[in-house]
């Protein structure tokens, strides 16, 4: 996978931590909300084609990064643009920027994670630009966090580059991988939304993982099962919630995986079949492909936690649309095939939209 944005590198799993909202959850969760869209699940349901669609045009969006731009990247076709999500037992309403700029006017939202935390926090900074394109907007750095502030709102997106959510500490053996500390946490404090991801990176091997060693209690290991050394992270993290996070102050959502698609066989397609060169989303509403193991790890993680917070749960939506991504026209070119990240326009808006229609119901 290619690199982007301050060379953030890619992984997928995004929570966004949100008190009293109504809605979706899991586990234990799921009955700590009222569930206005009475009988609605947002998140099954399947995509069809909407001519109004995108809810913006790239080009006049100064926020899009290479890797992300598509379009810009020379990507022919546009028809995968042109498709918005259908819930099948309610309508998801259209984003609407003023709305969302007037419901969040003086709050700050921060994303934590990797490049998919950054694909979801530059489709949103466009959504709202493309709202009130002629609207004050600034857009600094400071200390690995990257802000956009819509000034006459005094609302500020931020984006924080965090792949584990754990802690990566230099010690004279190496780098080491804390699985059970999270003391990075302190920088997430004060914020009105917090929005985390945290997966993909699990995943690296030896070739590219920022680590040389794995610690928990107090043990070192060279390594361990990957999917076990995700659950033990995600559980430090939610400990890191229940104690740290005032749900009457700050907002909570958890965001599900996203997924990849580099194995045709999972849309019943070729074997060798890849995103490359796919233009249209699988039909209908179930994705042939089995789900992700980190699902189940998440929604047993999220389970346990004693703080409310809402899943958006994207994975199925976002499996269904394996002609999403940048494939040959992300940062790249030619010379790669990005299955992973998505293109903007494109599913991360959709994200918004589940996200904008929980916030206003």
């Amino acid at each position: 996978m290619g690199c982007g944005f301050h060379s953030f590198c890619f992984a997928a799993l995004s929570f966004v931590l949100i008190s009293s909202i109504p809605q979706i959850s899991c586990g234990k969760m799921h009955k700590r909300s009222k569930v206005k869209l009475e009988g609605c699940n947002l998140f099954q349901g399947s995509w069809v084609f909407d001519e109004t669609y995108p809810l913006y045009d790239t080009s006049s969006c100064p926020f899009v990064e290479k890797e992300f731009n598509c379009q810009g990247n020379g990507r022919p076709d546009n028809q995968y643009l042109k498709y918005k999500w259908k819930p099948a037992t309610c309508t998801l309403p259209r984003f609407n920027g003023e709305s969302f700029l007037t419901r969040m006017k003086g709050k700050k939202i921060l994303f934590v994670g990797d490049s998919l935390s950054q694909n979801h926090w530059e489709s949103l900074t466009c959504m709202l630009h493309a709202a009130l394109p002629q609207s004050n907007y600034t857009v600094g750095q400071k200390g690995g966090v990257t802000t956009f502030i819509m000034m006459d709102y005094g609302l500020s997106l931020s984006f924080s580059h965090n792949v584990y959510l754990v802690d990566i500490v230099k010690e004279q053996i190496g780098w080491v991988l804390k699985l059970d500390s999270i003391e990075n946490g302190n920088s997430w404090k004060g914020y009105d939304v917090l929005i985390f991801n945290t997966w993909h990176w699990w995943l690296h091997n030896d070739t590219n993982k920022p680590w040389d060693y794995m610690e928990i209690g107090g043990k070192l290991v060279k390594d361990m099962d990957r999917l076990a050394a995700f659950k033990e992270g995600l559980t430090t993290w939610s400990k890191w919630v229940d104690s740290s996070v005032d749900p009457t102050i700050t907002q909570v959502f958890f965001q599900g995986i996203s997924p990849t698609h580099y194995r045709g066989q999972e849309w019943n397609g070729p074997a060798t079949a890849t995103c490359k060169g796919e233009t249209t989303p699988v039909k209908g509403s179930i994705y042939p492909g089995s789900t992700p193991p980190a699902v189940d790890v998440v929604k047993e993680v999220l389970s346990k936690m004693s703080k409310p917070g809402t899943l958006l749960d994207i994975t199925t939506l976002s499996q269904l649309r394996k002609d999403g991504h940048p494939s040959i026209y992300g940062i790249d070119g030619q010379n790669g095939n990005d299955c992973s990240h998505w293109c903007l326009a494109g599913v991360p808006d959709t994200w918004n939209e589940l996200l904008f229609a929980i916030l206003t119901n």
